[in-house]
């Protein structure tokens, strides 16, 4: 038993704290590095746990970390090509370091949530390896393998059907050890894993097992709605209107989305509740708001990435927001995301050449008073930008293989590590960092805006902590005032105890609100722009600046 699983979750974790908390997203290779090796490891997540939440309001106040994947992986997807799933890949640390960022999580009142990449794994699995070559070991059948249909003009070896990597490409890599094809939904160096065998399904249930030994109180599931594929394997239809991309000129009702899907995710969540205070969160892969909700359960969070897609264009915004709502209804709890590791940050596709502080508020207002549970990825709490990567430095594989042409955005670019001071490297190592630092890490860096009662993080933390003490805001109803007209969204957050109302402009220019027939004092809490409640109330009107986002609570 370890000193992680001995302590547990605190109380303040052990009921639905997914409903009413705030999640963070910690790349680790970008988050801080402790041994000088220009990589984030385990120890400087350790080290930076304080800025997440020390118990007052000079902290994020967040109530989960969320760790992209840690296990060993040769990085030919930059970990989500796994080689062991119970270890720890040594340039982060060790499972003792693990345990020790549970152990100092959970005694600050943080939940820890572990990605789970379970739909491949990486090439150089033990399991891959002793199924590539053996078609009657014990792991022949762990992966989906078949044989040609056929063969090309030129002799070659036909594939099973016309499915694609969403990498592009054929998603049929040829084996020649053992005179099969094998299907990769992504990468060749990423064999997907045949969910249908109970071996597998028994191995992967162990691997939760293992981790929710450790201490662990969720996970993200990695692209789940992929893991059972079609049992016949059939064809694809063609999608009219295609792409630039072949994954994009495909109807992808055979290679995702199967009903088996229900049965596992029970089975899972099953699992997963045999503790009070856990959570999961599925990443829908190529997914809309109404399929997303059909995999939402009572205790089983979807990520809806609607609003990531959309500009900073308020009734673009409100048709998002809308279609979110009608999916999910009153009885499922969606989540709410703005930017990811694999996204462009909001500072940086928002901004659109405005002042990218204000938009970077008035994005993190949308994000932490909307309904549902927000996850905030790091460094979006100091406002830091996507980074131009140069092709000779680029480290995303797909952005290798497709430069220059605009079939793959370099996921490198959302990546950059995290600046904590305007020591060299931003304070992220001593040593040369695996990926260029932001340019502007000198003067936006943690330390620097903790400094600065009017920057991006200083107004993260108010606002965070004034969601953490809002039932409203936590888990109230939601309600419009204005859906999108004239650039703003104005919505009401009621809970039997209180109401609030947030307005925002998403324009260049000054908007106004009619607050006619709206009950209740209006008192203002917070302001992206830093206004006073006379200017923002008057006149039976909330008065926005230019790309203002004001908090309101109607009392």
């Amino acid at each position: 038993m370890t000193e992680a699983a001995e302590t547990g979750p605190p109380a303040a974790l052990r009921h639905d704290w997914w409903r009413r908390g705030v999640v963070y997203q910690v790349y680790p290779r970008s988050f801080a590095d402790s041994d000088g090796d220009g990589v984030g490891d385990l120890a400087g997540i350790v080290a930076h746990l304080d800025h997440l939440n020390d118990g007052t309001p000079g902290s994020l106040g967040v109530d989960a970390l969320w760790l992209s994947p840690i296990y060993p992986s040769p990085g030919f997807d930059v970990g989500y090509d796994v080689a062991d799933y119970v270890s720890v890949d040594p340039v982060f640390g060790s499972l003792g370091g693990f345990d020790r960022i549970v152990t100092e999580a959970h005694r600050r009142g943080i939940a820890v949530v572990l990605d789970l990449v379970m739909n491949h794994t990486s090439h150089l699995h033990a399991w891959f390896l002793g199924s590539r070559t053996d078609r009657h070991g014990p792991y022949a059948d762990w992966y989906i393998w078949r044989d040609p249909v056929g063969r090309t003009r030129r002799g070659r070896p036909r594939p099973p059907n016309n499915w694609v990597s969403f990498f592009g490409g054929p998603a049929w890599t040829w084996e020649p050890a053992r005179g099969q094809f094998y299907l990769h939904t992504f990468l060749p160096q990423q064999p997907d894993l045949n969910w249908r065998h109970p071996a597998v399904r028994a191995a992967m249930l162990d691997v939760v097992r293992f981790w929710l030994a450790r201490g662990v109180d969720g996970f993200r599931l990695d692209v789940f709605n992929a893991f059972f594929k079609d049992a016949a394997l059939r064809s694809n239809p063609r999608r009219f209107p295609g792409g630039w991309r072949a994954w994009d000129r495909q109807r992808h009702v055979y290679d995702k989305d199967q009903p088996e899907m229900a049965d596992l995710l029970a089975e899972f969540r099953a699992l997963v509740d045999g503790a009070p205070g856990r959570m999961s969160v599925g990443e829908l892969f190529a997914g809309d708001p109404r399929e997303a909700a059909g995999y939402a359960a009572p205790r089983h969070l979807i990520f809806d990435f609607r609003l990531i897609g959309q500009p900073w264009r308020a009734d673009r915004l409100a048709r998002a927001i809308d279609e979110r709502e009608a999916a999910f209804g009153p009885d499922r709890w969606p989540t709410v995301v703005l930017s990811n590791h694999d996204q462009p940050r909001p500072s940086t596709r928002l901004a659109r050449g405005a002042d990218r502080d204000h938009v970077a508020k008035a994005a993190a207002m949308l994000l932490l008073t909307l309904r549902g549970t927000p996850f905030l990825y790091y460094g979006d709490e100091i406002g830091l930008g996507d980074i131009h990567v140069p092709r000779r430095e680029i480290v995303d594989p797909p952005a290798r293989r497709y430069w220059p042409l605009p079939l793959w955005w370099n996921r490198d670019q959302c990546r950059a590590p995290m600046p904590w001071s305007a020591a060299p490297n931003g304070g992220f190592t001593t040593g040369r960092p695996w990926l260029r630092m932001a340019p502007d890490a000198p003067t936006r860096n943690v330390a620097a805006q903790a400094a600065d009662a009017d920057s991006v993080l200083s107004f993260h933390r108010r606002l965070l902590w004034l969601r953490g003490a809002s039932a409203a805001l936590q888990t109230g109803t939601f309600r419009w005032l204005v859906a999108g007209e004239r650039g703003v969204l104005a919505y009401f957050r009621e809970a039997p105890e209180e109401r609030v109302l947030m307005a925002l402009t998403t324009e260049d220019r000054a908007a106004t609100v009619d607050l006619g027939g709206v009950q209740g004092r209006p008192r203002l809490l917070l302001s992206s722009a830093g206004s006073s409640e006379e200017r923002v109330i008057a006149e039976g009107r909330v008065n926005l600046r230019a790309r203002e986002a004001v908090l309101l609570r109607l009392e």
